[in-house]
């Protein structure tokens, strides 16, 4: 077993004890499950209210980007390549876990996932948009609002990619404070998901950064969950 951290005056080494898997590892497992205990215990309206001043500090951060920006935006892009499971079984697991009214294996994803569910406006997410902690609706499917996805320079050819999915990402006010662009094309054995998110240009280069990294953690969490539940 060899498990070593190191920072720049100290080296420690894993070298007996557990049965298996690293410290990194051990500590991972353990943080999930803290974080899943105050999940619970908090409850969802209980997390709402714990994060009420963080989520309005968020949404006036990124309504005063919006504003600033004047409708231009910014876009990165995360490509995850998964084996195992075809785009069509996994988004048809995503779909059942956004209808199906469990946050549980969506929040579960991210450690930065706080709430995720319908409301009378739309599909709800509180989540954090780089540092900051935000309440945002999704939605705009096949609508006109989507008219920039079809000339978005990230579109890729139908052929390759024919499973797309595109939307506004927008405050209970309506401020549009971003767009997603995701595409999924299948390969001999799996997929690839190519991520695309857009931020006003305003917003800090850290903030896009940081939601690609974003992208990378739930997306894969999101493909294991969905390839475990098949069996």
């Amino acid at each position: 077993m060899t498990d070593i951290h190191t920072t720049p005056a100290v080296t420690v080494t894993l070298t007996s004890g557990p049965a298996e898997g690293t410290i990194d590892d051990f500590e991972l497992f353990y943080a999930r499950r803290a974080l899943e205990r105050f999940r619970t215990r908090l409850g969802r309206q209980g997390l709402l209210d714990l994060l009420a001043a963080d989520i309005e500090e968020g949404n006036a951060f990124l309504r005063e980007c919006a504003r600033t920006s004047e409708g231009r935006f910014k876009g990165g892009t995360t490509v995850l390549t998964a084996r195992g499971i075809s785009s069509s079984a996994f988004l048809a697991w995503m779909d059942g876990a956004f209808s199906g009214g469990d946050e549980k294996p969506l929040l579960a994803a991210h450690p930065e996932h706080y709430v995720m569910g319908t409301d009378d406006i739309g599909a709800r997410v509180v989540e954090n948009i780089g540092p900051h902690v935000s309440s945002f609706y999704m939605g705009g499917w096949g609508t006109d609002e989507m008219a920039w996805a079809a000339t978005a320079e990230e579109l890729l050819p139908e052929a390759d990619f024919p499973r797309k999915m595109s939307s506004n990402l927008f405050l209970a006010d309506g401020t549009v404070i971003g767009r997603a662009l995701i595409q999924f094309g299948d390969t001999a054995d799996g997929f690839t998901a190519n991520l695309t998110v857009y931020f006003p240009v305003t917003c800090p280069d850290d903030v896009l950064e940081h939601h690609l990294r974003h992208y990378a953690v739930e997306f894969r969490n999101w493909i294991v969950t969905a390839a475990a539940a098949r069996g």
